[in-house]
């Protein structure tokens, strides 16, 4: 029988608790759940690439079992989950803004790759208006971030906050 191996990408800016639901969950449908974390310069990232791998290994290392890993990659999907020979892409959706964008990036996908399918998991209700665009921007106005990341990941964030100054202060 063949292993299935999925793949759930993403920037990882910070790992946050919705990110850890999908991660638990998406690893009961696969064989091995590769955590794939990409570069995109475009969301301004608060974390170097290697502090967001470092930072989202320590976050699974808990869950792995064996069953879950951590790669980087920058590159098109598609052309990654071949190299990782994964048969399933895993996308979490928080709602109807995720889904209109997550459908016309698997249509894409399709055409550049139809074996790879994509499944998509909904974000616990509790999670669902978790993002890390969000939890950085609170965290920059000195907000509390501790009901979306783990306690390392807050001070993670928080120590980087600090180390380049608050917004409005």
């Amino acid at each position: 029988m063949t292993r299935r191996i999925g793949i759930y990408p993403g920037t990882f800016d910070p790992i946050t608790l919705g990110h850890m639901d999908i991660i638990e969950r998406g690893a009961k449908l696969v064989d091995e759940l590769i955590i794939g974390v990409t570069t995109n310069a475009a969301k301004s990232p608060m974390f170097s690439d290697d502090e967001r791998l470092a930072m989202v290994e320590r976050e699974v290392a808990s869950i792995a079992d064996g069953k879950i890993r951590v790669v980087g990659f920058n590159s098109l999907l598609m052309d990654f989950a071949d190299r990782m020979g994964a048969s399933v892409v895993i996308r979490g959706i928080r709602g109807v803004t995720d889904f209109e964008y997550e459908y016309q990036l698997t249509g894409m996908n399709r055409q550049l790759n139809h074996e790879i399918e994509t499944v998509f998991l909904m974000a616990d209700v509790a999670l669902q208006p978790i993002a890390s665009r969000l939890v950085k921007e609170i965290a920059l106005y000195g907000g509390d971030i501790s009901k979306f990341v783990t306690q390392s990941v807050r001070d993670d964030v928080m120590a980087r906050v600090e180390h380049n100054g608050r917004l409005g202060s």
